[in-house]
């Protein structure tokens, strides 16, 4: 490499400065300084440097940082109850997002068994079996109240059908009654619809009417699953009778009263326990929960959670 001398400083050193390949000099005008453009570019290239480390290191903490997932499954009954809910909170809860599917009770507790979800919905009582195979490691949380609603196809409640006794009801269930007429009302076959042996709704009924959770029912015509389709299959008939959560009558499908030796008792009245029919909605919460698990059970039962619960028709517990 090449000096060419450019001239004497004030402190009588002499300064070089690199010639090009061309052979011609570049001269620095302040031999006592460092060069500016220098100064800067290495001030920037610092920086850059440091920021390419910074962004580095924010997308390997953001990858650490996931948003949580609570996963639940389980009662067409509870299912709206749950969805509404799960879309309020993660309004307010960003970094928590929240999957709801159905299936039924008896879904809601092979999956918490099973280890695929990590709430539960039923709208029963855990049988003893299923106690004992949960064991400790699971916690009943009651959210809400329903009745399971004895309904029939509007024009049979509107040709004077509104109350049956439990064993009128046990009897159609049977098989032993197949007429209207035998229950004041027209002349016409009794569409019996029955659901799936793994609901709640079902299991409740049947424990109560027909004396078993489990009981066949020989009388049945038709099987429904959720709440949606019963309500769907009652709604579109002219003679049917059904079973269904209290939420999901409509003019349509319209609940009846249960006639006892003291009176009719309606499963629209306030909740007093009186009415056969009545249950506790459930989820199924883990004993060791996260505090995403916390906060979402602390919603459901707080005034807001709890508005959401009678907006869609059940009875709040708090």
């Amino acid at each position: 490499m090449t000096g060419v001398l450019n001239h004497k400083s004030r402190s009588g050193r002499e300064t070089y400065t690199q010639a090009p390949d061309d052979g011609f000099p570049v001269r620095n005008p302040f031999p006592d300084r460092p060069n500016p453009t220098m100064k800067w570019v290495l001030l920037w290239g610092g920086l850059i440097i440091k920021m390419r480390w910074f962004l580095l290191c924010l997308l390997i903490c953001s990858s650490w940082v996931k948003a949580e997932t609570i996963r639940v499954v389980g009662s067409s009954t509870l299912l709206p109850v749950m969805a509404e809910a799960a879309k309020q909170y993660q309004r307010l809860h960003p970094g928590v997002t929240i999957t709801v599917s159905g299936g039924g009770s008896g879904v809601g507790v092979a999956a918490m068994l099973g280890g695929s979800t990590d709430l539960g919905m039923i709208s029963r009582s855990l049988t003893a079996a299923e106690k004992a195979q949960l064991g400790d490691r699971v916690t009943p949380v009651t959210i809400a109240r329903d009745a399971v609603a004895v309904v029939v196809s509007g024009p049979i409640y509107e040709a004077g059908v509104r109350a049956l006794s439990v064993d009128q009801i046990a009897a159609v269930y049977r098989g032993k009654i197949r007429n209207w007429s035998r229950l004041g009302g027209p002349d016409r076959p009794i569409l019996v619809i029955d659901k799936e042996a793994g609901r709640g709704t079902r299991h409740v009924f049947a424990q109560a009417v027909l004396g078993e959770a489990h009981a066949r029912a020989p009388g049945v015509v038709i099987v429904a699953g959720s709440n949606n389709e019963m309500q769907a299959l009652v709604a579109r008939s002219d003679s049917a009778i059904g079973i269904v959560s209290l939420a999901w009558c409509n003019d349509r499908v319209r609940p009846l009263a249960i006639r006892t030796a003291a009176g009719e008792i309606s499963p629209e009245g306030e909740p007093s326990g009186s009415y056969p029919l009545s249950r506790d909605l459930v989820l199924l919460t883990p004993s060791q929960r996260s505090a995403a698990i916390e906060g979402l059970i602390a919603y459901l039962l707080s005034q807001q959670g709890q508005a959401i619960v009678e907006t869609l028709g059940y009875q709040k517990v708090r």
